[in-house]
Parts: C-alpha cells; sequence; structure tokens
C-alpha cells in the first residue's frame, strides 16, 4: 500500500523539497488564501490588544483581549469541526470565509455599540473551528509523501511570518483608526474565499449521509479516537503542553514592554517581543525541515520539546525587552523543529474517516490552552512581576515536558498505531465509504501529482494539529 503521509523513518531519498511542495497547484492556492486570512486576523488582533491596554492599563484586561479569541473554540470547536466532515471541504472553507467577512464589515460600521460589537466579534470566530478543521483535513489530500513535513513547516513557518507582519502593522494601524484593521481583516476573508474556490477541486464529503449518526455522537467519536489511542494521546500531550508554555511572551506583550522597557519605546519594546516567537518559529521550522532528514527529525523531537520552555526560564532574571525577545525566539525555535514532526505522525496514526474531528479536537486543545495560559499568567501579573511569573511557569513546563518525553510510546506501539490506521484507511477505500480516501489516492478526485508535480516521485501533504487562526 502506498503511504499516505510521510514515512518519518529514514529514507534514501532524504527530505521533499519547497519546489516539490509548491508545485501542486492546489497547495498553492490554499496556501494563499491561509497567508491572507493569517494575516488581517493578526492587524485585528494586536490592534484591539494595544488599545485595551491603553484604555484600562490592566495586564489582566490586555490579556484577556488576546485571549477573546480563543473562547469559541472551548464553547463550541469541536462540535462545530465535525461539521466540516459531513460536507465538502471546499464548500465549507468558502461559505466560513465568506461569513467571516461580512461580519468583519459589520463590526467596522461606525457608531455600532460595544455588546453589539463583541457579539459579532464572538460570532465570526465560531467559524474558525469548521474552516480549520476542513483545511487540515483536504491538506493531506491534496499531497502525500514526505511532503508532508515539508508542507507543514512552510505553512506553519509563513503563519509565523504573517504573525508578526500582522503584529506590526495592527500596531501602527491602530494608532490611526481601528476601523481600518477591521476592513483589512474582512478584504482578506473575501481574497480567501476566491483562492480557494477557483483553486481547489471540489471532492465529495469524507462522512456521506448514509454513515451520519449524532452530531454530538460523531464528536465525541473524534475525542474517543484522539485521546483513546495511545499514540495520538502521546502527542496530543506534547502539543499542548508546548503551546501552553511557548504564547506566554506574546499575550503579556504590551504590558512588559510598558513595565520594563529598559529604555526602549514602549511601542517598539511590543512589537519586539511579540514578533520574536514567531520569527524563531520561522527560522526553526525552515532549518529543521531542511537540514535534517526524517529520522534525525524525530529524534530531535523530544528535546525540542524540553528545549521550549527551557529557553524562557532565564526571563526570572528580569532582562531587557531584547534579551526577552531572543528567549522567546529561541523557544519559538524549539516548537517548531518539534511541532512538524509530531503533526506527521499523528496524521499516520490517524484513520482517514476521522481526520476533521480529530483535527478540530486538536485545534480547539490547542486554542483553548493557549487562551488559558495567556489569561492565568496575566492574572497572576497582577500580584506579581511579569518576569517571575514567566520564569516560574516556564519552569513548570520544562518537568512537564520532561514527563511527557518519559512517557512517550515505545517504537513498537507507534509502528502498530500506524499499520491499524493504514489497514482502516484500505479497508475504507474498498468500501467506498471514507469520502475522497487516503491521501495519495488519485482514484478519490484528487488533482494528480503527476501534472502538478514535474519533479515527481517523492509524496507529502499537511496534518493537524498546528495553524490556530
Amino acid at each position: 500500500m502506498e503511504a499516505t503521509v510521510p514515512d518519518e523513518r529514514p529514507s534514501p531519498e532524504g527530505p521533499a523539497t519547497f519546489r516539490e511542495v509548491f508545485a501542486n497547484r492546489e497547495y498553492r492556492a490554499v496556501f494563499s488564501a491561509s497567508a491572507l486570512s493569517w494575516i488581517g486576523d493578526y492587524i485585528a488582533k494586536a490592534a484591539v490588544t494595544l488599545l485595551v491596554y491603553e484604555e484600562t492599563r490592566s495586564v489582566a484586561l490586555s490579556a484577556a483581549a488576546f485571549a477573546v479569541s480563543y473562547l469559541p473554540w472551548l464553547v463550541g470547536g469541536p462540535l462545530l469541526a465535525t461539521l466540516a466532515e459531513r460536507h465538502r471541504y471546499r464548500q465549507v472553507m468558502v461559505a466560513c470565509d465568506l461569513v467571516r467577512m461580512v461580519l468583519m464589515v459589520g463590526i467596522a460600521i461606525p457608531g455600532m455599540p460595544v455588546e453589539l460589537v463583541l457579539a459579532l466579534l464572538f460570532a465570526t470566530t465560531l467559524a474558525n473551528p469548521p474552516s480549520q478543521a476542513a483545511k487540515s483535513a483536504l491538506l493531506p489530500l491534496i499531497l502525500t509523501g514526505d511532503r508532508l513535513v515539508v508542507g507543514l513547516s512552510i505553512n506553519s513557518s509563513v503563519g509565523q511570518a504573517a504573525q508578526v507582519v500582522g503584529y506590526l502593522a495592527g500596531a501602527a494601524i491602530a494608532a490611526f483608526d481601528p476601523t481600518v484593521a477591521l476592513l483589512v481583516n474582512a478584504a482578506t476573508f473575501a481574497l480567501s474565499a476566491v483562492l480557494v474556490r477557483s483553486g481547489v477541486a471540489d471532492r465529495p464529503p469524507a462522512m456521506t449521509a448514509a454513515h451520519r449518526s449524532h452530531l454530538l455522537r460523531e464528536t465525541a467519536q473524534g475525542f474517543q479516537i484522539v485521546f483513546g489511542t495511545p499514540v495520538l494521546r502521546a502527542i496530543a500531550v506534547l502539543v499542548f503542553t508546548a503551546m501552553l508554555f511557548s504564547v506566554v511572551p506574546e499575550g503579556l506583550a504590551a504590558a512588559w514592554a510598558n513595565e520594563h522597557a529598559g529604555g526602549l519605546d514602549a511601542g517598539a519594546a511590543q512589537a519586539i517581543i511579540m514578533a520574536a516567537s514567531p520569527v524563531g518559529f520561522i527560522v526553526g521550522g525552515l532549518v529543521v525541515s531542511r537540514a535534517f532528514g526524517p529520522g534525525r527529525r524525530l529524534s530531535l523531537m523530544r528535546p525540542l520539546a524540553v528545549l521550549s520552555p527551557l529557553a524562557l526560564v532565564p526571563a526570572l532574571f528580569d532582562p531587557p525587552p531584547l534579551v526577552v525577545a531572543l528567549l522567546a525566539a529561541a523557544s519559538g525555535f524549539a516548537v517548531a523543529g518539534m511541532l512538524p514532526v509530531a503533526n506527521g505522525l499523528f496524521v499516520r496514526a490517524l484513520p482517514t474517516g476521522f481526520r476533521a474531528r480529530a483535527f478540530g479536537v486538536m485545534a480547539t486543545g490547542i486554542q483553548v490552552i493557549q487562551g488559558l495560559a495567556v489569561l492565568v499568567t496575566g492574572l497572576l501579573s497582577e500580584r506579581y512581576p511579569i518576569p517571575v511569573v514567566v520564569g516560574v511557569w516556564s519552569a513548570v513546563g520544562v518537568l512537564l515536558m520532561a514527563l511527557a518525553g518519559l512517557r512517550w510510546p515505545s517504537r513498537s506501539t507507534v509502528d502498530a498505531a500506524i499499520e491499524a490506521a493504514e489497514a482502516a484507511n484500505e479497508a475504507a477505500l474498498r468500501a467506498g465509504t471514507a469520502g475522497p480516501g487516503p491521501a495519495g489516492d488519485d482514484r478519490r478526485g484528487r488533482s494528480g501529482d503527476a501534472d502538478d508535480d514535474p519533479v515527481g516521485g517523492r509524496p507529502g501533504g499537511e496534518a493537524a494539529t498546528s495553524g490556530t487562526r
């Protein structure tokens, strides 16, 4: 059976190339759409976070403004993500983009009551779970093989680059007019819808009407497969723990810069701290994916996972903003080196018919954990110095990461989970019940790599646990 996702075991072929990934027309469309909408979202988030702090001078409220976009994932993330399994992925992505575009335009109308603005913001973010789940489930159908890790690293790195651009532009636009930031975000949703509609093939749903049960039951199945499968559960614990600590410098950046500017302009200090982790993530994703082969990336995963919180422990000594930025960049580098490998293993051990639901569970966990981390550390920073809070918080993270690494499943357990998932995919393909079928199967309506990939030969795709728009 052809591998449906990249094999993390050493391969004589070595890692896939960027050219091979970008040769696929559908990947280019999804990649471009994602980059545009990411930039728009980060512009809006940076502007709102800064405005709240300037209005209230409260670390807790500023952190809450940053964390509020994570709330819809807690309220209904997995349930909404399950909808993506029931409908065509392209249809779900386009519909969510158009809904968010309309709502963002409504928010930008002058004189809107604050309560209504908050309600519309909440409604806008409710469209994120199904859209993200559909995209995460679609990408392994577009690409095949070792392009999974490389394609995932590209997506992650560009997502972080969009974060840098969005944060910097958002801070500048907020000083001019926050309404402009909202309209920019609406425009990116419109462009994203056009790119997906015109550039992505219209595949059948992963779940046919005959195989539907109750939406709540289907959602519960997503939780069961993630937390009931030892390998998937171990990956979830590793990824969730990394997210619990790496996001803190960004969430506290506005208050940290204003209270510990170290001679820099507070706005410049905030921008440097907020942009540092994404920059480190970009560098880490590109360096690790290109400098090391699949086998070495796998062996580096657990050491990098421990390094991600360890890099932030020196914040205890109250370093100046530039040093804080370097620490945050080192943490981002470590997360970027670990995450694509974890994603690749997640996809390989996950039956195709559960992809959108499992991705919804993972994305919800990431969003909720990041939001809680920023909110809790913000509340703690009302009583204790921010450097102490971040340093102690990160030291706890080192212990948790070490424990997660010690409980990592054996190689035989990992191989057994992958073989079981491949057998389930093959059985579903023969029965015709898994919608588009496993990634790489051109019989199920995929745009074949034979046409899109002039280099040919080496498979790839994208996976599941990253992308937190």
